[in-house]
């Protein structure tokens, strides 16, 4: 630890600290405009300048606190101690605002803008300057959704740092020198970036605002609400932005474990959905003609209670439902349903990957902090960039910092594994697993599995068996937000909340216990596919589904038939190919209008408040509850508090967990001359 005095006050920092985070720890705040923590200091605005001395011999001018680490026997005198730090910064500050627009009433950053603040604690009262100020034509449109003012750019480079430093996208740059440099993009390259709309937040200035908020609101208009990300399992903590009962933008939080501050652009701006024309309103049922027609809510519980009561039924939810809702569809077909038939899934599966999740997923601990410690990171049917993009930057960030080894393994190279400089193992498709078993790994190794490896035979079972033998952990990351809260609530047919083998007596008796049944179904239940195979059979007449797209899976034809043939309760957002074919049609919140929490890959709770308070619109889980009534069952769980202090009651399951059957891999086909291939991200 070092000690330095700053503004007369001691404080000890360990070596490296820079002067402006020492004096953070103290409480006192440097102005700054480039200064960010997370990117490489630049000291390109000049504002952070402070008086530095070292062992009695003073530096001869001010010196910019962003750039120097401390020193023993330093001595510093911000603006708040030295008139000639003060008077330099207020030079600085003059300086910037020679050029700067007086754009405060109409621009986007207005009420909560750096350089406002700064200019009120740090500025001149009143201009000296008297000429005329340089001006640009704007907006200029630097991507689809990110517009640039160049007038109102100071030339901090937080914006160029972080496509070059987070993102590996340095489709951004200063351009030009002196008075006539300016921020811009290359001229046959727009900016392409999944992380582009972080600029527009760290922007100190407004120069960089998104398309979808300018000239919305203004900051004292909204109420803003945390909130978390529907749209992957990376769990990013996001801050819900409204006005009026109308979402308007959404940032990234600060979690410093997960996202640390960002996220990706369909986090941030993929949210209109919400208020789309199509979005369902009011309940519907299909009628003696065979329309679907407006329905009273009791009108279609009954109907839907009555349809689903007259035959066997199944259950599909989808990855867009909260962990609460899914404990809600998963306790619903066991109580009111009294089946196992359920399966979250809704999309290409293997019975090997429902073993997998059983006997390594679920209850597993593998986390972000493992990431940053790995000696090795292997990718297995998973590409970070595109299918969970904070992996993807946490993976960099080591890349850029330890040049951290990473291995990916597939049938094409990605642009995000070319980013990381990673080791590509080529193979042909269905020949992972012998990949797989051909590495060498250690305890310090991590292996990141996706969701694409349930399409290739055998390679779960390697992937576990390397783990095994190299102590190496492993990671499961699917691609939608809900799918891990899902598995640990049990919407699966191998398995009851909590990860508890549905072909364990002890586990069943458990759960009824706790749920109040008399007894739950023994046998296990069927997978998706085999769920639209009992339906076009006849061994199964109803379907409840919940967020699914029936094209997702291996055989839609056959999933359209299942869902033409069934009587189907379709609990949706808009309209779909579900609903086209639905019998009782009921409409659910999204999830700015309700509460509740999402488990990311890692198995950490993301909870969020409902941003939207007077929304009309009702959960899955109180929907699911009022069908059980109607049902004559009851669920207990007509609130989402309810559902979280039942679910925190499940407590971990300490008996035998579910094991792994050895699958093989496909052996490799034999080409003949002019014989190829054919391989695409989804097979």
């Amino acid at each position: 630890m070092i000690t330095v005095v700053i503004d007369g006050f001691e404080v000890s920092v360990p070596k490296g600290t820079l002067v402006i985070r020492a004096a953070e720890q103290l409480g006192i705040q440097i102005p700054r405009f480039c200064d960010h923590p997370l990117l490489d200091p630049v000291g390109a605005c000049r504002q952070c300048l402070v008086d530095i001395e070292i062992n009695g011999r003073a530096f001869p001018k001010p010196q910019a606190s962003c750039t120097i680490p401390v020193e023993p026997g330093m001595i510093v005198k911000t603006q708040l101690t030295s008139a000639v730090a003060d008077k330099a910064q207020k030079g600085v500050m003059e300086l910037l605002l020679i050029n700067h627009p007086l754009d405060c009433p109409v621009c986007d950053k207005g009420g909560e803008c750096p350089l406002q603040n700064q200019a009120l604690s740090s500025g001149h009262s009143e201009s000296r300057f008297q000429g005329v100020k340089r001006t640009f034509e704007k907006p200029i449109n630097i991507s689809s959704q990110v517009l640039l003012d160049r007038e109102r750019c100071v030339l901090c480079a937080r914006c160029t740092r972080f496509s070059e430093q987070i993102a590996s996208d340095p489709f951004i740059t200063l351009n030009e020198r002196g008075a006539l440099q300016q921020v811009g993009i290359y001229e046959k390259q727009p900016f392409t970036s999944y992380f582009s709309g972080n600029v527009v937040q760290i922007c100190p200035v407004g120069a960089l605002t998104g398309a979808s908020y300018r000239f919305r609101a203004r900051p004292f208009d909204l109420v803003s609400t945390p909130s978390a990300c529907e749209h992957c399992a990376s769990g990013c903590d996001m801050r819900t932005d409204v006005r009026r009962g109308k979402t308007l933008r959404r940032l990234a939080g600060e979690d410093a474990s997960v996202n640390e501050e960002w996220n990706c652009d369909k986090g941030r701006w993929a949210f209109k959905y919400v208020t789309a024309v199509d979005r369902l309103a009011h309940p519907q049922i299909r009628n003696s003609d065979g329309e679907l027609v407006q329905a009273s809510w009791p009108e279609a519980l009954a109907a839907a209670a009555a349809g689903l009561k007259a035959s066997h039924a199944a259950v599909l939810v989808g990855g867009r439902a909260t962990h609460e809702d899914a404990y809600g569809y998963s306790k619903f077909a066991r109580v009111a349903l009294s089946t196992n038939d359920i399966d979250f899934r809704s999309r290409i599966s293997s019975d090997e990957e429902r073993e997998f999740l059983a006997a390594r997923v679920v209850g597993s601990k593998t986390t972000y902090l493992d990431i940053d410690r790995a000696d090795h990171v292997v990718l297995v049917g998973f590409e970070p960039e595109e299918e969970s993009p904070i992996v993807f930057l946490r993976l960099n960030k080591q890349f850029r910092k330890r040049a951290l080894k990473v291995t990916s393994i597939g049938s094409k190279l990605s642009i995000g594994v070319e980013k990381l400089k990673g080791e590509f193992v080529k193979v042909a498709p269905g020949q992972e697993a012998n990949a797989v078993a051909g590495l060498s790994l250690t305890a310090k190794s991590v292996i990141l599995v996706g969701e694409r490896a349930s399409e290739s035979a055998g390679v779960l079972t390697a992937v576990a068996a390397l783990a095994d033998s190299t102590s190496a952990k492993i990671a499961w990351i699917p691609r939608r937000a809900g799918e891990r809260g899902a598995l640990e609530a049990g919407a699966i047919g191998n398995l009851l909340p909590g990860g508890r083998p549905v072909a364990d007596a002890a586990a069943r008796v458990d759960i009824a216990a706790l749920w109040g049944a008399p007894s739950l179904p023994a046998a296990v239940g069927r997978t998706n596919d085999e769920i639209y195979s009992a339906v076009n059979s006849g061994d199964i007449g109803a379907l409840l589904v919940g967020g699914v797209d029936p094209l997702d899976g291996i055989n839609g034809a056959a999933a359209l038939a299942a869902l033409d043939k069934a009587f189907v309760v379709s609990l949706e957002i808009a309209p779909s190919e579900v609903t086209q074919r639905a019998d009782v049609i009921l409409p659910v919140a999204a999830i700015t209008e309700k509460s509740g929490s999402f488990l990311n890959w890692e198995g950490r709770a993301r909870s969020f408040d409902a941003a939207v308070d007077d929304s009309l619109n009702r959960s899955d889980l109180r929907i699911l509850s009022m069908i059980a009534e109607e049902m004559g069952t009851s669920l207990n769980l007509g609130t989402v508090t309810a559902a979280a202090k039942e679910i925190a009651s499940l407590g971990t399951w300490d008996g035998a967990r579910a094991t792994l059957k050895s699958t093989s891999a496909i052996k490799a086909a034999t080409l003949k001359e002019n014989e190829f291939i054919l391989t695409s991200w989804r097979r």
